[in-house]
């Protein structure tokens, strides 16, 4: 009895790039006996076991359904229009790397039921590769050549060529396509020029460049003296700020010092007011210190008037009144007005 045959069977791996477009071949060929309903239907299957298969488009009933697999909705089609003419083949647009997996492809039309399995690769090309120098730039120095591609499906390979002078790289370079390491031994000032990195796999490249530049050896000692001598200099001029510094502090405590004790040692001056004030004070004290028989001689002592300065001078001074045989103390120096004690003569009469 003769059946449905899948006439596709020429290519079953399909390797494309990231953002491409594929078609998964899914012919066929109907026979007499086949008189059920025709169902097409692509399935992904996981690479997990454990996972069921995803059914992601179908033809059944005359109608197409493309909701069931969210990941490829509006990226997927069938190539024909109408499956029943014997083309159930598959288009997936914009690849994506998550794209990845098998597919299978199964038509059924009772009694007859055949399948086929497809296996889609979607790999990245190599992009954002930069190109990096490792290492001192120095005659008889080694030198190395970085170069790192930050997306790309594997395997990677990367190749580097120089772009100025020869061509050829030099005779002591060692190159690791792994890696994309270029190790340049002993540099000398002829290996300066541009080198150029093209990172690649199956699906595309990538390149990026870098400028090697070999110099002479710096005099490092030169370097070191000149950051001693700078250093001693930083801290000499440091050294006199803070001395500088200290030195005014100890002027405005001395200043402030001298001030307040001059402050509090030295007294204000009396007023010519105070000084009558003292005068009179004293006078009335020496008067209520005196009994009545000794007030005779000081009834006509005038104490209306405010003695001047001129009062104050020693009893010697002042003819109005004759010093006595008896030294009497200076009372003027103890703040005290003079008082004359009348004597009696031999006669009887008071002088």
């Amino acid at each position: 009895t003769r059946s449905l045959t899948i006439t596709s069977v020429d290519q079953t791996m399909f390797e494309k790039a990231q953002g491409e477009k594929v078609t998964l071949p899914c012919t066929f060929e109907l026979s007499e006996e086949d008189e059920g309903p025709l169902d097409i239907e692509w399935v992904l299957i996981p690479a997990d076991n454990q996972k069921r298969e995803q059914i992601i488009i179908m033809y059944a009933v005359d109608r197409i359904y493309n909701h069931y697999y969210a990941a490829m909705t509006g990226r997927m089609q069938f190539t024909n229009v109408d499956p029943r003419s014997g083309d159930g083949s598959l288009d997936i647009l914009n690849l994506k790397a998550a794209d990845t997996g098998t597919y299978q492809c199964k038509v059924k039309k009772a009694p007859g039921v055949q399948s086929r399995k497809i296996q889609l690769t979607v790999l990245v090309k190599p992009a954002r590769t930069k190109c990096s120098i490792e290492g001192s730039q120095e005659i008889g120095k080694d030198v190395t050549l970085k170069c790192v591609s930050q997306e790309g499906s594997p395997l990677l390979s990367y190749d580097w060529r120089r772009v100025s002078g020869t061509q050829h790289l030099p005779a002591t370079s060692v190159l690791n396509k792994d890696t994309g390491e270029l190790l340049l031994k002993n540099a000398s000032q002829e290996y300066s020029g541009t080198y150029n990195c093209v990172a690649s796999n199956r699906v595309g490249t990538d390149e990026c460049s870098v400028e090697l530049n070999v110099t002479p050896p710096v005099n490092t000692a030169g370097i070191i003296v000149g950051a001693i001598i700078g250093t001693l200099l930083g801290l000499s001029v440091l050294c006199s700020l803070i001395f500088c510094y200290c030195k005014k502090q100890r002027e405005k405590k001395y200043e402030k010092e001298v001030h307040h004790d001059i402050r509090e040692d030295v007294p204000p001056p009396k007023s010519r007011s105070s000084t009558a004030r003292s005068y009179i004070g004293s006078n009335r004290s020496s008067l209520g210190s005196m009994s009545p028989s000794n007030m005779e001689g000081y009834t006509k002592t005038p104490y209306s008037q405010v003695p001047s300065e001129d009062f104050e001078r020693a009893p010697a001074q002042n003819p109005a009144f004759a010093p006595s045989k008896v030294a009497a103390p200076n009372l003027s120096r103890m703040g005290a007005v003079p008082v004359m004690i009348p004597a009696q003569s031999k006669d009887g009469s008071i002088v």
